[in-house]
C-alpha cells in the first residue's frame, strides 16, 4: 500500500457558510474566520452594536467561574461547545489555580478540531482532551473514550455550557432542557453547572433580528427568558449571587456591572452545584 492509499478522509470545513464558534471568534478578536463568518457578524453588529462586548463579557464569566470553582476544590472540567481556542482557554484558568485540573472540551465545528492541539497543552499534573461532538447528542458525549479516559464521574463535575444552549432549539419538545437534565443526571453530587444564555428580554427587536441573520447563514437560535433559564437550573443550588447578568456576575470589580447596559449584555449567567 503507498502513501496515497493511507490518506485521511478530508474533512469539509464548511468555510462557504457561517458558523457560530467563528462568528464568536471574531467578536473576540480572533483570526480563525472566514468572509462568511465575518459577514454574518456584521449583520449582527449592524442591528446590534455591542455583540462584540456581550462576547467579551461572557468570555470574562467563563474565566471568573472557572477560578471559583478550581478554588473551591473542583478538578474535573466538562466544557461543552468550547469553540475556536482563544486564550486564557479553560484549562489554562483552572490548571493555573489547580495544576491537577482535568479537562474534557467538546466541541462539533470541525475547524475547533484542527485547532484543538491548543486546547490539549496540559500541565504535567493535569490532562487535557477533546471530543469531537454535538450537544444534541449528550450520552455520545458522556460514553466517548477520551472522556472516559480523562474523568471519573463518580466524582464531581464541573459542566460548563456557555453560549451554548441557545443554538438548541425546543421545537415544541423542551428539547433544550432535557439535553441538560441528561447530563446533569449523569454526574454525582457536588457536580457544578455552569451556564449562560442569550435572552430577548431586554432588546427584544434587536434580538429577533439577530435570529433572523442566523436563520440566514443556516444556523437557527432560541434566546430565553429569565424564567426559562432558570429552569435548566432545576433540583440544583445556585451559588451567590444566583441568577444574574453575565457581566454582574461576580464582578472582578464593582465598575465591571455597570459598565455595559442590561440591554448590551443581553445574556444571563449563574452557577449551580448538585446537592
Amino acid at each position: 500500500m503507498n502513501d496515497r492509499d493511507r490518506t485521511e478522509p478530508v474533512v469539509d470545513l464548511q468555510l462557504d457558510r457561517a458558523h457560530s464558534s467563528r462568528i464568536y471568534d471574531y467578536f473576540l478578536g480572533g483570526k480563525t474566520n472566514f468572509l462568511a463568518d465575518r459577514m454574518a457578524a456584521a449583520d449582527v453588529a449592524n442591528v446590534f452594536p455591542a455583540a462584540p462586548v456581550a462576547a467579551r463579557i461572557n468570555r470574562e464569566f467563563m474565566h471568573r467561574a472557572t477560578r471559583l470553582l478550581a478554588a473551591s476544590g473542583m478538578r474535573q472540567f466538562l466544557d461543552i461547545g468550547t469553540g475556536i481556542p482563544t486564550p486564557p482557554n479553560l484549562h489554562e484558568v483552572a490548571q493555573s489555580i489547580a495544576p491537577d485540573a482535568r479537562v474534557v472540551y467538546t466541541d462539533n465545528d470541525p475547524i475547533v478540531l484542527a485547532h484543538a492541539a491548543a486546547l490539549l497543552l496540559s500541565t504535567p499534573e493535569g490532562r487535557t482532551a477533546y471530543v469531537q461532538s454535538d450537544v444534541n447528542d449528550p450520552e455520545g458525549i458522556l460514553t466517548a473514550p477520551q472522556l472516559l479516559a480523562t474523568l471519573d464521574l463518580r466524582k464531581p463535575v464541573a459542566l460548563s455550557l456557555n453560549a451554548l444552549m441557545h443554538f438548541v432549539t425546543d421545537d415544541g419538545r423542551d428539547r433544550a432542557h432535557k439535553i441538560v437534565d441528561t447530563l446533569k443526571s449523569a454526574l454525582p453530587s457536588g457536580s457544578t453547572l455552569t451556564m449562560t444564555h442569550g435572552t430577548a428580554d431586554f432588546a427584544p427587536e434587536a434580538m429577533q433580528k439577530i435570529l433572523d441573520i442566523y436563520r440566514a447563514a443556516g444556523t437557527t437560535l432560541q434566546f430565553r427568558s429569565r424564567a426559562a433559564f432558570l429552569r435548566f437550573f432545576d433540583g440544583w443550588e445556585l451559588l451567590e449571587p444566583g441568577l444574574a447578568l453575565s457581566h454582574q456576575w461576580r464582578p472582578d470589580h464593582a465598575g465591571d456591572a455597570t459598565r455595559v447596559t442590561d440591554a448590551e449584555a443581553a445574556c444571563y449567567a449563574a452557577v449551580a452545584r448538585k446537592p
